[in-house]
């Protein structure tokens, strides 16, 4: 029996490392009607093959039909779910926060409450570079909210096997 539980799914998907794969792999999704929450690709160990973790919201079904879809494109050398339990998962933000001689103290001290790094610093900016969670990003951008973001990048999630598991 399946869970028809609307829930967030991590896909650790290894891929042939060419021109167009990622562009048959989004278009696969964008042809069936599904979103993408977020999409990370990268070169592996072994430059002929890259991952690409993804991110989509839906019940099992879902998950189900986006796994046979994948599993069809010739490039696709293999699927792997990202249980939280079983997986390290990180994201990556750069967030430019509007500062003076008065914000500069608070937004070093938010930076350094979560263990990010000034990156950049202008007469009237501070680049701010923080990886972890989702949750510890979000709650960062939180922080600094009422300081003034001026702009914000996120990388988007990325995924690694706990232990001795490969994903």
């Amino acid at each position: 029996m399946t869970d028809n539980s609307v829930r967030r799914h991590v896909l650790s998907v290894l891929v042939d490392n060419r021109a167009g794969v990622l562009s048959r792999v989004s278009g696969l999704f964008s042809r069936r009607g599904y979103n993408i929450d977020s999409l990370t690709v990268g070169v592996t160990s072994d430059p002929k093959v890259s991952r690409m973790t993804i991110v989509v919201t839906g019940d099992d079904f879902l998950l189900e039909q986006i796994t046979k879809q994948l599993s069809k494109l010739v490039e696709v050398i293999s699927i792997r779910p990202c249980p939280h339990s079983e997986t390290v998962m990180r994201e990556l933000a750069l967030i430019k926060v509007a500062t003076d001689e008065v914000k500069l103290h608070q937004v070093l001290e938010s930076a350094n409450i979560y263990r990010a790094r000034i990156v950049d610093v202008s007469l009237n900016s501070v680049v701010i570079e923080v990886t972890g969670s989702e949750d510890k990003i979000a709650s960062l951008i939180r922080l600094l909210e009422p300081v003034g973001i001026k702009e914000l990048v996120r990388t988007g999630l990325t995924a690694m096997g706990r232990g001795g598991g490969v994903l």
